[in-house]
C-alpha cells in the first residue's frame, strides 16, 4: 500500500466534514477523499440492510481513488455496517463510535452518560454496549434527535428553530443528571455551541470526530502508513457527493473554508 495514498472518508451528508476537519488538524500531511451521500441523507431512518448497501457502494467508489484507509464518518453507518464492511476489506476501515465511547467512559465522574444520535444509532444500542465495555458501571441514556441532521443540512446552525428543537430533545437528559454527553452523530458538532449553552458547563460534551482523528493517526503510525510526502493544496483534498453539489459546497466552505474548492457529483448507484 502506498503510504502517500489518500484517506477515504464518507458520511450521509455534510456531517462527516467535522471528522475531516479534525483529521486536517491532527494529521495535516494526509490527503483526503470525501464522499457525502446527499441524495440519500439522512441514514438514521433507513434499515440496516439499506445502510450496508449504501456503505458498500461508497466504499467501492472510494477504492477507485486508491485510498489506503477508510473512515466511516457516520454513526449510523458505523453502528450498522462497520463490522460487515471491515470483513470485506483488505485495507483498514474504522468508524466513529469506539473512540467517542471510550472517551465518555473515561471522563465521566458520576457514571451517568447521555448519548444523542439518529434513531438508528440510538435504537441499535451500540453506544451503551461499547461504553460499558470500558466502564461496566456506567448508566447510559440515549435520546434520538432525528431533526438535527436535516437542520444542519439546511445550514440552520445558529437559528431559533434549532435552539427550540435542541431544548426539547435534551430536556429528558438534563433530568437524568448526566455529566457527560456524547454527540453521537457527526452532524452534531456543528451545533455544539447550542448544545453547550443548553446543557450548561457542568456537562462535558464528547466529540467523536476529534477522538476518531486521534485513533486514525495512531493506526497509520502503527502500520507505517503515515504520509511522508508534501502534496500541493490543489491535489490534497477532493470532495464528491451524490446530489446537490453546489449546495454542499456552500455549507462545506463554512466548515472547511480553505480546503473546499469544488465538489463533484457522481452517480453512486452505479457502484
Amino acid at each position: 500500500m502506498d503510504r502517500n495514498a489518500p484517506i477515504g472518508v464518507f458520511d450521509s451528508g455534510v456531517g462527516g466534514l467535522t471528522v475531516v476537519r479534525e483529521i486536517i488538524r491532527q494529521i495535516p500531511d494526509e490527503r483526503v477523499v470525501y464522499f457525502g451521500d446527499t441524495a440519500r441523507v439522512p441514514y438514521g431512518t433507513k434499515s440496516r440492510d439499506t445502510v450496508i448497501r449504501y456503505s458498500r457502494q461508497i466504499i467501492r467508489f472510494l477504492r477507485t481513488k486508491d485510498v489506503k484507509a477508510i473512515v466511516i464518518a457516520c454513526n449510523t453507518a458505523s453502528s450498522y455496517a462497520l463490522e460487515t464492511v471491515k470483513k470485506e476489506s483488505d485495507i483498514p476501515v474504522i468508524g466513529v463510535i469506539n473512540a467517542g465511547a471510550k472517551m465518555a467512559a473515561e471522563i465521566t465522574k458520576n457514571g451517568r452518560i447521555g448519548v444523542i444520535g439518529t434513531e438508528a444509532t440510538i435504537n441499535s444500542g451500540i453506544y451503551t454496549e461499547v461504553i460499558r465495555k470500558f466502564n461496566p458501571r456506567a448508566e447510559v441514556f440515549g435520546k434520538a434527535c432525528p431533526l438535527f441532521v436535516p437542520l444542519v443540512e439546511e445550514g440552520l446552525l445558529h437559528d431559533s428553530v434549532t435552539d427550540e428543537i435542541a431544548f426539547r430533545y435534551t430536556a429528558d437528559l438534563k433530568g437524568k443528571y448526566i455529566d457527560t454527553l456524547v454527540l453521537g452523530c457527526t452532524h452534531y458538532p456543528l451545533i455544539r455551541s447550542t448544545l453547550r449553552r443548553i446543557m450548561g458547563e457542568g456537562v462535558e460534551l464528547v466529540n467523536p470526530a476529534y477522538e476518531t482523528a486521534i485513533e486514525l493517526k495512531q493506526l497509520l503510525e502503527k502500520e507505517g502508513m503515515s504520509c511522508d510526502q508534501n502534496c500541493g493544496p490543489d491535489e490534497k483534498y477532493q470532495f464528491y457527493v451524490s446530489d446537490l453539489a453546489e449546495k454542499f459546497t456552500n455549507i462545506a466552505k463554512a466548515i472547511l473554508p480553505e480546503q473546499v474548492k469544488e465538489t463533484l457529483q457522481i452517480p453512486i448507484e452505479e457502484y
